[in-house]
């Protein structure tokens, strides 16, 4: 029988690359997304249900693990992709925003892993592998809110690692770098205030740094290539870092002490 993933988030970016990528490998896929109706391609593929799946919805988080049990009859991969970015001077943002930001990517990803969790600890065996960033070992200006998600889903990774790996359920963490997806587009949610003019030489400064690095970013496919290794290889490893320079921003930052580091991305982003 062919193993069977389910992933968060796959309409677009990573998370449809990645469904791309393991339905051609002979697997089965669940390729959730709020809003399925709207999806024309994964459809005509073999083995791939695709169904919703809103990280903020409890109900259909429920519905689509069991849609996806009922289609394939077990689940062995969670990939906990859906996610976004939210930047902006702190002060500025509306906790309306705050809050759906933390909702979605910190919340939501425990929501879905909380549903699968039983049924791995039935069978005894899963992997959850989760959709960090460089950005949840190191910072950028204005990226309180999205940095503050990655850096807990970080720590909310390691720390399942010790309560489900004597289950037969590893934890893996994905960390891509600048990839081609719409995170600097629809998936980017940025916050300012033009009469606050503090704050406006960093807020240029951002936007102008953030144009550059996804100038040249990485496509999705080679992400999700990463992800296939980090899901296939049978090894404890726990982070891969994943394509768009993500290994050099890594080990710039894992090679300097924080008065070094801070220093150098002031000097990157002009402040």
């Amino acid at each position: 029988m062919p193993n069977t993933i389910l992933i968060t988030g796959a309409s677009t970016g990573i998370g449809r690359a990645t469904a791309e990528k393991f339905q051609a490998e002979g697997w089965n896929v669940v390729a959730t997304m709020r809003n399925p109706d709207a999806e024309t391609e994964l459809t005509k593929l073999d083995n791939v249900l695709v169904t919703r799946l809103d990280v903020t919805d409890p109900a259909s988080i429920q519905a689509a693990v069991a849609a996806g049990l009922n289609r394939f009859g077990r689940i062995d991969v969670l990939l906990n992709n859906a996610g976004y970015g939210a930047y902006g001077p702190l002060e500025v943002f509306p906790m309306e925003n705050v809050r759906r930001q933390f909702d979605t990517n910190v919340i939501g990803l425990l929501q879905v892993t909380k549903a699968v969790i039983p049924h791995f600890r039935a069978q005894k065996s899963g992997i959850i592998a989760n959709v960090s960033s460089v950005g949840g070992k190191l910072t950028m200006p204005l990226g309180a809110l999205y940095h503050g998600t990655k850096f807990a889903v970080e720590g909310i990774s390691e720390s399942l690692h010790y309560e489900l790996e004597p289950l037969g359920i590893r934890v893996k963490i994905i960390k891509p770098g600048a990839i081609a997806t719409d995170f600097s587009g629809r998936s980017f949610d940025f916050a300012n205030d033009e009469s606050i003019e503090e704050y406006q030489p960093t807020v240029q400064a951002v936007v102008a740094a953030v144009e550059s690095v996804f100038s040249e970013a990485s496509p999705a496919a080679d992400c999700a290539e990463v992800i296939w290794t980090a899901i296939t290889d049978g090894t404890d490893t726990m982070r891969y870092p994943a394509a768009g320079g993500a290994e050099d921003f890594l080990a710039g930052r894992a090679a300097a002490d924080d008065a070094t580091f801070f220093q150098g991305m002031k000097e990157r982003f002009a402040l």
